[in-house]
């Protein structure tokens, strides 16, 4: 990915250092010549050069976007050499930008930007880079790699894709199983790719059927409207995904109201509601996929390290990566006690 920052030499100058110490190594007979992994330079939690990280964020209007400002601030105050500067929120994408501009004028040393809507936003994004300003992309992504150093987020795609072998293991024993879907806002492209993997996934199971997909619009109420409509389409099902575990409160209430306990259902994101029902274990909703909002926190991490010119510890590169893409892990009664401290309300 082109560097279009002022540190260029910086990162180049270390990459060329590495390489010269490599083909030491392989022209001599002396294995002492050879770099050690473990001498490389890595992020540790030691307090080391100061870096004054900004952070913009949407407007936490869901819980999952609450949970990520939460993860950044609390990330932040683990490191006695990292200062946070974070804006207030918005989803009005002139506004955001503005809020980015601040940033910019204030000379922050690394921004951490999750956008409203990346393609609005990736000028700034540019525009930061070319300040000399390195940018963590989160989540939604800019649709220009220039526009940041590193993206880190989600795998829609890979939430389908655990969501439906986890229902497919569940039910690959069932002659004739019957499976339905309630899905996000159908006009965003992560719905889409939720579906895309759910759909991926069940192709392995011959013996399932998906039989009805309906869209909610990611909240209790629209949750509880659109589980009411599946329910009363379909009087038999096996198995039900939803989407999101904030729709997902709605579409309980639905099921409950109902009076059905006949299948199975799996969520998706990690709520700490989801967390503490699948615990309970005493209604339909048995795991849910994640879509980590500690991936703010793994940002300042990112960005710390990017702000010390340092790599990612446990791994051989001098610099963090380009990229980071998350894993939708499957969240059950087996393992729900590990996850629940990363629950979202």
């Amino acid at each position: 990915m082109p560097e279009l920052t002022s540190r260029r030499g910086l990162l180049f100058g270390t990459a060329a250092v590495s390489a010269g110490v490599l083909l030491t190594g392989c022209t001599s007979n002396d294995s002492s010549d050879e770099p050690a992994a473990n001498d490389q330079p890595a992020a540790d939690d030691k307090p080391g050069k100061q870096v004054t990280i900004g952070f913009a964020g949407p407007q936490a209007d869901h819980g999952w976007l609450n949970a990520i400002n939460d993860n950044a601030k609390n990330r932040a105050k683990k490191y006695k050499d990292v200062t946070l500067e974070i804006t207030e929120g918005s989803n009005d994408t002139a506004a955001q930008i503005g809020q980015i501009e601040t940033l910019i004028n204030k000379k922050v040393d690394v921004l951490v930007v999750l956008p409203a809507d990346g393609k609005a936003l990736t000028q700034v994004g540019l525009q930061a880079m070319r300040a000399g300003i390195p940018v963590i992309n989160l989540d939604r992504i800019f649709n220009s790699p220039q526009a940041y150093r590193c993206w880190i987020g989600g795998d829609n795609y890979g939430m389908g894709l655990s969501a439906g072998h986890y229902i497919g293991e569940k039910l690959k024993d069932k002659k004739n199983a019957r499976v339905i879907e309630l899905a996000g806002l159908d006009n965003l492209e992560l719905t889409q790719q939720r579906t895309d993997g759910f759909d991926a996934a069940l192709k392995n199971y011959p013996n399932i059927k998906k039989v009805a997909r309906q869209a909610a619009e990611f909240t209790v109420e629209s949750g509880q409207a659109k589980m009411s409509q599946l329910l009363q389409a379909q009087s038999k099902f096996d198995a039900l995904w939803n989407h999101d575990d904030d729709q997902g409160v709605g579409a309980l209430r639905a099921i409950k109201q109902a009076g059905r306990d006949d299948f199975l259902m799996v969520g998706g994101a990690g709520a700490l509601s989801a967390f503490q029902a699948i615990e309970s274990d005493d209604s339909v909703l048995k795991a849910t996929v994640l879509y980590p909002p500690t991936m703010a926190a793994s940002a300042i991490d990112l960005a710390r390290a990017l702000g010390q010119s340092k790599g990612v510890g446990g791994l051989a590169e001098f610099e963090i990566p380009a990229s980071l893409t998350l894993y939708s892990a499957v969240v059950d009664k087996d393992n729900v006690k590990q996850y629940m401290s990363t629950g979202f309300k």
